[in-house]
This record gives structure tokens, sequence and C-alpha cells, in this order.
């Protein structure tokens, strides 16, 4: 049964008008066309979705991501001048599994929390006449939406609906034919860690356990089901899509095993029917229990690595919806899941050396990993900082490569923060200096889309790559540079076909790991500054 809202449009934006039939008088139209009373509380049950405190950039695209994973998108409406957006679902069992959801947890929008609701409304009607930029953009939005719907989204119901009944009145079932997956990750440019693969593979399913390892040269892992309903879904759903954009292509195939034999929890195995197993190794307690938050929605991987939001809809290919998106699970599962695992983007890194490390310091150094939003050194504990990142692979990727670092003489420790974001000190507040935001940071390298600084990601080493150079400086100016910060050059080279870029070699790993938080940005004429990273290569 229709409901009896109505949009109507004024000055070229759209509003909605009160549902209720002993609300809509003629004299009080006119104010509803110009606010939007805000819902404080759940409310009744309905296909829309009312979502608050949208940030001012906000697309309908990225409004479509937060309900996609809950089930068809029907309409979208943002309010940019109010930091508001409506949602239409097309069932109301997906919005109130989208509500529930986020009652639990956070809903995050460019790093901003929002606040999703039951709105009043019981439809989303768009004046006709309505026929702005922002209606075409939630058009093409809403198109793009549908085709990933048409591919996936049938077999996304159909195993949040499995889920929802298990056999034998809630019983799992632990095994049986094609109910285990064995996935192949090709062209593999970034670690994959056991807790991204829980994050895709729960959308269609409840994953009973996980086992990852290395088999001819490729990293693969074979994950398990309770039926063939759910394996066949995630199967359908996932074969030959991309986790990054253009590379960790999955390829999936059944297993021949029926029931996986999982021995540890750790960062290899984990079997989510039975957490009391051991680790059965030291280091892996970092994984399971350093309250790292999924914060919905993770970001649209297919959308480009530089920008964990996607570009507007616009009518190449299918921006933001185009491969993997690690929002939540099929919601609906959340009771059944697993507790969310590590996929925040703040790190907490501690056993600093407070006399010599800063926020700009920490800043250069994680920025090799990724592009850095915010660094907090914590005032009653300043050994240890805060740091958060722009995308969670990133801050996967800073963890593995720099845990037990030793920066600055002390074996730094980096693990996921329990943090969904790094705040800023509110005014008045005692802070010394020890919190920044570098979200517009000119020196984030991975900002451009398809940025050759993805491919030239490596573990810290003792050879430093160097680039930016100009014709006008030589190799001794370099050394010299180097030498006034107190750093032994032990080699230097530049490169043969492009003088620009040079390798040099320090004493130790410890020294480099100095040398590249001093020298990068250093200035080498008017407008060259030096740009430092780690090298795989030796002199």
């Amino acid at each position: 049964m229709r409901g009896s809202d109505e949009l109507l449009s004024q000055s070229g934006v759209t509003v909605m008008a009160p549902a209720a039939p002993h609300h809509a008088d003629n004299n009080n139209q006119d104010s509803a066309a110009k606010k939007v009373k805000l819902e404080q509380n759940v409310g009744k049950p309905s296909r829309v979705i009312h979502i608050r405190n949208i940030p001012n950039e906000t697309t309908e695209a990225e409004i479509i991501q937060l309900g996609l994973p809950f089930g068809r998108v029907t309409n979208v409406l943002v309010l940019k001048g109010k930091n508001q957006a409506f949602l239409e679902m097309a069932e109301e069992i997906s919005a109130v599994a989208m509500v529930a959801y986020f009652g639990g947890c956070v809903a995050q929008l460019r790093g901003r929390a929002v606040y999703v609701q039951f709105s009043n409304h019981k439809e989303l009607k768009t004046d006709q006449t309505h026929s702005n930029a922002q209606s075409a953009s939630a058009q093409a939005a809403l198109q793009a939406a549908q085709m990933i719907s048409n591919s996936a989204g049938a077999a996304l119901v159909a195993g949040a609906g499995a889920a929802l009944q298990p056999a034998n009145g809630g019983t799992e079932i632990q095994g049986g034919p094609n109910t285990v997956l064995r996935v192949i990750i090709e062209h593999m440019l970034y670690p994959i860690v056991l807790d991204v693969l829980y994050s895709i593979f729960q959308r269609y399913g409840k994953v009973l356990k996980i086992v990852t390892f290395t088999k001819n040269n490729s990293f693969q892992a074979l994950i398990q089901y309770p039926d063939t309903v759910s394996a066949q879904t995630a199967k359908t759903a996932l074969d030959g899509q991309n986790i990054y954009n253009g590379c960790c292509t999955l390829r999936i195939d059944y297993s021949k095993m029926t029931c996986l034999n999982v021995k540890y929890n750790n960062d290899k195995s984990r079997d989510y029917t039975n957490p009391t197993l051991p680790s059965g190794d030291g280091d892996a307690h970092q994984l399971l229990t350093s309250g790292g938050v999924l914060a919905p929605p993770f970001l649209g991987l297919g959308s480009g690595l530089a920008s964990p939001y996607g570009v507007g809809v616009g009518g190449v290919g299918l921006p933001a919806f185009g491969a993997l998106t690690l929002t939540p699970a099929s919601p609906a599962l959340r009771a059944l899941a697993a507790p969310p695992m590590p996929l925040a983007t703040v790190l907490l890194v501690s056993n600093l050396n407070e006399e010599m490390v800063t926020p700009d310091a920490l800043f250069t150094l994680f920025g090799v990993y990724g592009d850095v939003q915010r660094v907090k050194i914590l005032y009653n504990k300043k050994d240890s900082a805060l740091i958060q990142m722009a995308e969670p692979h990133q801050a996967h990727l800073a963890m593995t490569h720099m845990d037990k670092l030793r920066v600055f003489g002390k074996a730094m420790r980096v693990m996921l923060s329990k943090h969904q974001t790094v705040q800023l000190p509110k005014e008045g507040q005692p802070d010394a200096g020890l919190t920044r935001d570098y979200s517009q940071s000119p020196l984030h390298r991975f900002k451009k889309p398809g940025s050759k600084n993805y491919q030239n990601i490596y573990p810290p080493s003792a050879t430093l790559h160097l680039s930016n150079i100009p014709a006008t400086v030589s190799e001794e100016d370099i050394k010299e540079a180097f030498t006034k910060r107190g750093f032994t050059i032990k080699a230097f080279k530049f490169f043969p076909k492009d003088r620009k870029m040079a390798l040099v070699q320090l004493m130790s790993i410890d020294d480099a790991v100095a040398a590249l938080i001093k020298m990068h940005n250093y200035q080498l004429s008017e407008s060259n500054h030096l740009r430092v990273s780690f090298s795989k290569s030796s002199i």
C-alpha cells in the first residue's frame, strides 16, 4: 500500500512533506518544504531510512552503498544543505535489518559518524519535474546499484535467508559436499590477511572456518560454510572479482574437502565455531585481541585504492559498486556470525622514543604505506600514539611492515586500535601540539588513482629510493645533505636512464628509517623537494 508521502520541489531543492494527514494542512506545508524534521527515535518500521549528520560532499552513490548489503535500493535523496539523506529499500525487512545493524555499530561516511533510523514516511516519491544534476546523479547511482543487485543481490538474499533459518532448529551443519571453497588470489600486490577474507565472505553466509596457506607461490584459502547454498552464493558473486582495484583477483572453486580441521585460532587459520582454540603462535594475539572494528561502509574497493568512497556514478562502469565492497555481512547474519574482525583504519603505536618522535615524524614514516589522516601522541603516555590511515588495507600494510621496527633506537609496536577515528582536541583542551590533522596534506603518496607508488611498496630496508631530483643536483650534493643530518652513506647510485631517481644505501635499517623521516620532502631547489621511500634493491 502506498503511503501518503509527497516530495515537494521548491527552489530547485527536493524536500519531504509530512506523511500523517493530521499534520499536513495548508499552513504548515511550506514550513515542511523548508525543513526536514529530525526523527528522534527509531520509530515504526518503514522501507524509508533517514540518515543524519552526513558530510557535505556525500554523494548518492555513498548513501546507496550504506544500504546495498542489506537488500535492493529503490530510491535515494540527499539533502546536501541539511546534512541528511533518505534511502528507500525495496523490502521493509531490508530496512529493518539495516536499522538493527547500525543500532549496534556506528555507520561512517568519509570518516564521520552518521545516524541511521526509520523515517516517518512509508515511501520516497520524487517530483517528476525535478530533473536537476542531483536527480540525474541519483538515477545513475540507482542504476549502478540495480546492476549489482541483479548479478549478486538475489544470491545474497538467499544466503541471508539460509543463515537466518539454519537447519535442525539452529544447529550448524559441520560439513558436506560443496560447502568448502578453495580460494586462490592472483596478482596479489598487497597483503591479504585472514580477516579481510572473513569480511568479504561473511556477506554471503555464516563462515565457519578459514585456513590460509601458500602453495605453488600463490596465496590460497579454504573457507567453510554450513550449507551449499551459502557456498554457492559466495562462489557465484565473488569468483573473478578484485579485492583491490586491478589486483588481488579471487579465483574460487569447490574444494574436495567436506570439513576443515582447524587446530589453531591465529592469523593463518580460524575456527569461528570454537573460539577457545590455542593460537599456536605467540605473535598472533595482535590480530585476535587488538580490538579493531569494522566501520561500515568499509570502502568500495573497486573504486580505486586512492579513494575509499569511489567517484560520482556517471556513465563508465560501476563506480563504487563494481568490485568488492567490504560493508557488513548480509547484515541479518550479525547475530549469528563471529564478531567483527580487525579492519580498522586507526593504529595504536607504542614503545616510541618520546624524546625524538613527533607527529610529523610518524606522518612521514607511516605515509610510506598509506595516506595518514591524523596523528595523536597520547598526552599522558607520550611513548604511544594513534595514527589514522585513509583506508583499512593501508593500516594493515603499515602494521605488517613496521611492527617491531626500530625507530630512533626503540622497537616500535604497531597494532590495530579499537578507535574508529582519531579525535581532534576540543577548543581549550591541553594538547601541546601532539595532535595533527594531515587530511589535506600535499605529501600524500597515494591520492592519485593508479599512482606508481602502489607498485613500489616495500618493507623497511637499508637502501632508500630517492626521486624528484633536479638535474642541477649532483651526487655530492645529495651525500652532503645526508651527512649534515648525521647519516653515513655506504653507497650511492643514480638510475642510468633517469637521473631524477637514485638509490642510497645507509649503514643499517635503523639509519635508513631515521634518514627517511628526516630527508623526505627535503628541499633540493626552489621547486624540487626530495621524495624518499624504501627500496627492494641493494647497491
